[in-house]
């Protein structure tokens, strides 16, 4: 049996803008559905389903980050991702406390938005909800389950963050965050979606400070002979017997790799807290 196609809404006031929207995902192979504001789209979503909004900020009347919430409470398992071209701190982060699960910039490009909704609406959908505890431009402080679909999606949002950095610094970063906030939501808290982690993203005029926080035991370094960061001086490579005879994958590289993107790193006594820093100068 063919598999039906799955139905997106998009809101979105510029027409030019809503016909693309609708020209790229209908070329995708999704059936879709437009509004050019919030009351209409309010009257689709109450005379049909659908599994994914797509969404712009700034429209007359109601803005879309209001009608995120309107739209949820009429439809909870309603997938929803936010475009807009106002990358602002305020911004993102009340995207996020509105449960949005994806930001894609405009003007809008084919392969990203394409990409976008592909990687939504495949991700299983999370019951726990991401906590905004400081919404500040220079100190951000989030509680994020401890589930990978929780941390793609913060690092999604964080990443927008640091879009006027240098491409090469902005990589370290994300690359460094990625892998310590894996660790965390993994080894820490062991994939429970009812623990957090805690994330502290503060930016100063010279620096950015990342520090993470697992709800988890810690760890020792001379314990973590499956990875790279544990090995002997003068033996790189000792990690990979280890891991083959673990039957683990190739690898164990990343802590290794984020000490090397990274100018500043440091772990608490017990190893469940790690501060990275980034220097901008």
């Amino acid at each position: 049996m063919e598999e039906t196609a799955k139905t997106i809404l998009v809101v979105e006031d510029d027409p030019t803008t809503r016909r693309l929207a609708e020209g790229l995902l209908t070329a995708g192979g999704y059936a879709v559905t437009t509004a050019g504001d919030a009351s209409e789209a309010l009257e689709k979503i109450h005379a049909a389903p659908f599994d994914l909004a797509l969404v712009d900020v700034w429209m007359p009347g109601m803005t879309g980050l209001d009608l995120v919430g309107r739209l949820r409470a009429r439809s909870p398992d309603l997938r929803v991702v936010i475009m807009t071209s106002d990358d602002t701190p305020q911004t993102l982060l009340r995207a996020v406390t509105e449960h949005a699960d994806r930001y894609i910039p405009k003007p809008l490009e084919a392969k990203t938005l394409l990409a976008t909704v592909h990687r939504v609406l495949a991700a299983r959908p999370s019951q726990f909800p991401i906590e905004v505890v400081s919404a500040q431009p220079d100190w951000i402080e989030l509680l994020v389950p401890c589930e990978r679909a929780a941390a793609e999606r913060i690092q999604a949002f964080l990443g927008h963050l640091d879009a006027g950095l240098p491409d090469d610094v902005r990589d370290a970063v994300g690359r460094s965050f990625h892998e310590l906030l894996m660790n965390a939501v993994e080894w820490g808290g062991r994939f429970d979606p009812t623990r957090k982690v805690r994330i502290s993203y503060l930016r100063f005029r010279r620096m950015l400070l990342y520090r993470i926080a697992d709800p988890g035991q810690g760890f020792h370094f001379e314990d973590l002979k499956h990875a790279a960061v544990g090995n002997e001086p003068g033996q790189p490579l000792d990690h990979l017997r280890v891991r083959e005879e673990k039957g683990m994958r190739a690898g164990g590289f990343g802590l290794a790799l984020t000490r090397a993107l990274v100018d500043e790193l440091l772990y608490n006594e017990a190893h469940n807290e790690v501060v990275f820093v980034k220097y901008l100068e």
